[in-house]
């Protein structure tokens, strides 16, 4: 009996120790499924875009709106500090909060001076800025002015001498580029004219040419006319010889060739010198 009963007993003991440890694995299999689902929610953030359903984005507006208010209403008391808030809902319904010591509008009108001042402040900055460079600028060419009135020999008593040679080599400098530049120029305008030159001596050379080939039938003509006027001598001659006198026949032909002559020397020459002809 007692042995039953010591064996009961360990038997107990072994039963509320698996007991106690099934007891610690439900608690830590709980503690690791919060855990997790802790992990989880900080990793399944909702993404920063809109929200598409109306109804959803309607109760995160409330949601937020409220903490937002709280947030200000907080910032207020806990800091001292003045705030103001406005918001209009998606559907335009307006939502504003200030601070106690202070109203909405107040506030507002702190804000449009504070930056009304800063704007006037920026602005004054600005134009300090232009009004220095416009005096920078200015100094610069009187400067610029006054140079070049020393270089053109005015104003000359305030220099010294390292001015006096430091303009004299400047002055140099300005007459060799002047120098280089004109007889660039005048090369230039030497070529250009050598050029010119040249086409109209091969202009010359093709009317010299088309003179010759033109005057060429014309002495053809002249000399058949003298040709012509040689037989008629000869023809004279024998009938002068032969005692046969026709003065009559042989005035009428000397004028027939003496016609024919002017007319083919009148035609030439209108061909081959046309501006004398032209009326």
């Amino acid at each position: 009996m007692a042995a039953a009963a010591a064996g009961m007993g360990g038997g107990g003991g072994v039963q509320q120790q698996e007991t106690t440890t099934t007891v610690v694995q439900v608690a830590a299999e709980a503690s690791r499924k919060k855990v997790e689902v802790r992990s989880a929610g900080r990793r399944g953030r909702r993404e920063m875009r809109r929200i598409e359903d109306a109804t959803s984005r309607q109760v995160t507006f409330s949601k937020r709106r409220s903490g937002l208010l709280k947030k200000a209403f907080e910032l207020s008391v806990l800091c001292d500090a003045e705030v103001a808030l406005i918001v209009f809902s998606p559907r335009g319904r307006l939502y504003q909060f200030a601070s106690a010591s202070s109203d909405l509008q107040r506030t507002i009108d702190r804000y449009l001076n504070h930056t009304k001042n800063s704007s006037a402040h920026e602005e004054g900055e600005e134009s300090c800025k232009w009004r220095s460079e416009a005096t920078n600028l200015g100094k610069k060419i009187e400067a610029i002015e006054g140079y070049k009135s020393k270089l053109l020999g005015e104003g000359l008593g305030s220099c010294s001498v390292q001015e006096l040679q430091e303009l004299e080599v400047q002055l140099e400098k300005s007459l060799c580029s002047i120098r280089q530049k004109k007889q660039k120029m005048l090369m230039d305008q030497i070529l250009e004219l050598r050029e010119k030159e040249m086409n109209l001596l091969k202009e010359n050379m093709v009317l010299r040419d088309q003179c010759k080939a033109l005057s060429s039938p014309w002495s053809t003509s002249v000399g058949e006319l003298k040709n012509k006027q040689a037989d008629d001598d000869v023809h004279r001659h024998e009938d002068y010889s032969g005692g046969g006198v026709r003065d009559d026949d042989d005035r009428r032909m000397m004028e027939d060739v003496e016609t024919d002559l002017y007319k083919i020397l009148m035609s030439w020459s209108a061909v081959v010198f046309p501006q004398f002809w032209c009326y």
